[in-house]
């Protein structure tokens, strides 16, 4: 590894586990990981923190799992934000340029076009996260991707903005401080993904990423490498447990269990005559379970979930520009036959997205899995964005280390998390 490069650490704090991968951009161009780890989240609700000291405790829990493989000192991370208090929107924005004599767009022009939509008035608790450009209008000109260079007056854009709730984002780095990091950039979740599991190619033809996480169902659509629409459905993979816990009567423990290793979204698929046993509590008998009457259970919650997002397809207006189809992926995308389920309930083309795309040859096969797709993209995120990091150079963990300092973060040149210093 060149000492120049730089490590980036991802850290998704979802509703049934904590996940940190630690990693960096190789001469070929491709993500190696130096090592990474996950525990269960135990102060999670549907994507929310409910409890910041269990969360604080397992993201301590990852991060010495991490450090151990990676032997990183991890000090910086790039964190995910979910739940279903996220929002989107449509606005236009428009500048008068001054000066504009023998003078061209510029990018500072640009920037301050951007800087403007964070100033909007958002319903009390909530605050802008993202504002993402469209496309821009330049003296009654549409359909301009980059104006920079270009001579004009006026300078308008449509922008897609995604709001969330303070208090969400709040907790989020309370948790991040109390763990003893740095929080070096925040971003949405199925953004994240993308990074993960989709191609140009994929982006600019028009594609569906469905990410079916523990507690939510999240949504992002995009159409000529742009986002164009998001959604946040507040079902995910624990109802589905929870619905198998309460159908075959056994303990949620079991039940998660059995989704995963022998569950599937299609009951038709399963032979009808193979049962599974189940120990019983103290002093009780197993208890046998069909698998067909299991896989019926996991397909009523599944086609509920792809209903949903479906409706959400359509409502986007991109229903038929969807040329990709859709790409699921999430802890669960890795149900079996879940993609054929989606292809016949939407109509669209439906694959599984691996995050394998980016990443080195040599990695660990278990990163390959669709769960990881966020951790892994928050760290080509934060790769893309060319920002340094702060933490260890593949060095030895030594002693102490010194973490902390004044955190003042602004989130993505609008959000101000932080009201005073922190020691």
């Amino acid at each position: 590894m060149n000492s120049t490069q730089d490590i980036v650490v991802g850290l998704d704090i979802g509703t049934t586990k904590i996940a940190m991968i630690v990693g960096y951009q190789n001469e070929h161009g491709k993500l190696e990981i130096l090592g990474y780890g996950k525990t269960e989240s135990l102060g999670v609700k549907r994507g929310v923190v409910a409890n910041i000291e269990k969360t604080v405790e397992s993201i301590k829990k990852v991060i010495e799992a991490t450090e151990g493989k990676s032997n990183v000192n991890i000090r910086t991370v790039n964190v995910g934000i979910a739940g279903q208090h996220i929002k989107s929107l449509q606005h236009r924005g428009s500048i008068i340029r001054d000066n504009v004599n023998d003078t061209e767009i510029g990018q500072e022009d640009v920037e301050r076009l951007i800087e403007n939509m964070y100033k909007l008035v958002m319903p009390p608790g909530e605050e802008i996260i993202h504002v993402i450009p469209q496309e821009y209008i330049v003296d009654g000109e549409q359909g301009i991707k980059d104006p920079v260079g270009m001579a004009g007056v006026s300078l308008e854009a449509n922008f897609h903005i995604i709001t969330g709730q303070v208090s969400a984002a709040r907790n989020i780095e309370k948790c991040i401080t109390r763990a003893e990091l740095v929080m070096q950039d925040m971003i949405l979740e199925p953004i994240a993904s993308s990074y993960a599991v989709l191609s140009d190619e994929e982006k600019e033809a028009g594609v569906a990423l469905v990410d079916i996480g523990g507690g939510t169902t999240d949504i992002a659509i995009f159409q000529d490498g742009i986002i164009r629409h998001s959604a946040v459905i507040p079902l995910g993979g624990d109802i589905v447990t929870d619905d198998v816990k309460e159908g075959c009567s056994i303990l949620k423990s079991y039940a998660e269990t059995l989704k995963v290793k022998h569950g599937s979204a299609l009951a038709n698929e399963v032979k009808e005559e193979i049962y599974i046993s189940i120990p019983g509590l103290k002093g009780r008998p197993h208890k046998e379970i069909s698998m067909r009457n299991l896989a019926r259970i996991i397909q009523s919650r599944m086609e509920e979930i792809l209903e949903f997002v479906n409706y959400e397809i359509k409502n986007s207006g991109y229903d038929r520009k969807l040329i990709a189809g859709i790409v699921l992926t999430g802890g669960g995308a890795q149900l079996k036959n879940i993609n054929q389920l989606c292809q016949f309930l939407t109509g669209h083309e439906t694959r599984i997205g691996y995050p394998s795309e980016h990443l080195s040859a040599n990695v660990d096969k278990e990163l390959l899995l669709p769960m990881y797709a966020t951790g892994i993209g928050l760290v080509l995120n934060g790769i893309s964005n060319s920002t340094a990091s702060t933490n260890s150079k593949r060095v030895p963990n030594q002693g102490k280390k010194e973490r902390g300092g004044i955190i003042k973060k602004m989130f993505n040149r609008g959000m101000n998390f932080f009201d005073e210093n922190i020691n």
